[in-house]
């Protein structure tokens, strides 16, 4: 089993970290899971409260990629790579590890046609 004992900084009051988990999915199955079925997963994980916020996204072609190189700014249409899958969204979702968060992953419905990239969540220390 994964595990992330470290980051106890940003661990919150109940000992629970935040988590993104973002969804890819190729573009020819963005609407292969209806969108009620991720409302209800939403809805689920808002009332157990382990969800934070979730969004669908827009299709990559409506992507911008922005970009600074020697104090120049370049703006690109479209995704940061070229992969066959594309970011479609992404649940914030908190957890008391990463087994948790994993568990939370493998019932969001658009795990079953992409995936579900889990990464944890880093505080800013200024």
């Amino acid at each position: 089993m994964a595990s992330l004992g470290r980051n106890a900084r940003s661990r919150d009051l109940w000992g629970r970290m935040k988590y993104l988990c973002l969804v890819y999915l190729e573009e020819g199955k963005l609407h292969a899971v209806p969108d009620r079925e991720c409302q209800t997963c939403g809805d689920g994980l808002r009332s157990s409260g382990v969800l934070v916020a979730a969004e669908a996204l827009q299709p990559v072609e409506t992507a911008t990629t922005v970009r600074v190189r020697n104090g120049r700014v370049s703006v690109t249409d479209g995704p940061f790579a070229e992969t066959k899958e594309q970011l479609a969204g992404f649940y914030l979702i908190e957890a008391r590890d990463l087994n948790e968060a994993i568990q939370v992953a493998g019932k969001i419905p658009p795990a079953r046609e992409g995936s579900v990239e889990v990464r944890p969540v880093r505080q800013l220390n200024p």
